[in-house]
């Protein structure tokens, strides 16, 4: 997580979301005295000098200040592929993104925002609405038996740190012994590391096994959390996008709370638990 100039990168399309994500874009950075890189994917090159002038207008016109550096980026190419390149190419500490939800026929062939997210090696921030006045100060974590669960703490700290977070770890239920053990371990690692950090946090367990991502949002909504920390599913393919991985739900929730989604890192080859699990 070496970011030495805090570059927070925004996706633009000159829809209403877009602005959302600048909003939030602009508390965070002021926070952690950043800049903002707002960028839009074109279809062709000779788009790009007509689309980058208007995008530069449009947001120099609704946001001006002068605590805030703003970056203006058009590429040709696509969103699902552009995007996590050009994080990785500005080094950027995290995207923020604005998402209409899924509807119509994305119901069935899959998020498009998750498939931006999977790109990326940066965390995404997929905001639906304008921030609240004070930003990160409460952050659900969903808590479930995958190993990767674990890596979300190294995010957790950096929010502690900057925003003075306070974690609400909502654990899943499960019957399957081994789920369980998976689960617990979790719980165990990440609640050992906010104890020796002197991060706060409290914990809650769901009360179904059915409808965690459900479960989630209302307990969300009960707190009045500011956001949801989400690891994303390792590997994510063809059938999650299908079938509808968990993550679509809670990243399109109804009570547009924003969704902070984190990808693990690559799963190592060889013994132990499988990717999707331990």
């Amino acid at each position: 997580m070496e970011h030495e100039k805090n570059v927070i990168m925004v996706t633009w399309d000159f829809t209403e979301k877009s602005v959302y994500a600048i909003e939030h874009a602009v508390q965070l950075a002021t926070g952690i005295k950043g800049e903002i890189a707002v960028v839009h994917i074109v279809k062709k090159e000779d788009e790009i000098p007509d689309a980058k002038k208007k995008m530069a207008e449009e947001v120099q016109k609704k946001f001006s200040s002068p605590d805030i550096r703003f970056l203006f980026i058009t590429r040709s190419g696509s969103i699902f592929h552009t995007i996590g390149e050009l994080a990785t190419e500005l080094n950027a500490l995290m995207v923020v993104m604005g998402t209409h939800g899924i509807t119509g026929m994305q119901k069935f062939l899959g998020s498009w925002a998750l498939k931006v997210i999977a790109s990326s090696k940066a965390p995404f921030i997929v905001v639906q609405e304008s921030p609240k006045p004070e930003t990160m100060k409460n952050i659900i974590v969903p808590i479930n038996y995958k190993r990767e669960t674990k890596e979300c703490v190294s995010w957790t700290h950096f929010f502690a740190k900057k925003f003075g977070t306070k974690f609400h770890l909502f654990r899943a239920k499960y019957s399957d012994s081994n789920f369980r053990k998976g689960l617990d371990s979790n719980l165990f690692f990440i609640t050992k590391y906010f104890s020796s950090k002197g991060v706060r946090f409290e914990s809650l367990s769901a009360v179904g096994e059915e409808d965690f991502g459900k479960e989630t949002i209302q307990y969300a909504k009960s707190v009045d959390a500011d956001a949801i920390l989400l690891m994303t599913t390792r590997d994510i393919g063809f059938t999650d996008y299908v079938m509808g991985a968990q993550e679509q739900y809670i990243i399109a929730n109804s009570e547009r709370i924003p969704v902070i989604c984190i990808n693990p890192r690559p799963a190592k080859v060889g013994g132990g638990f499988s990717a999707s699990g331990g």
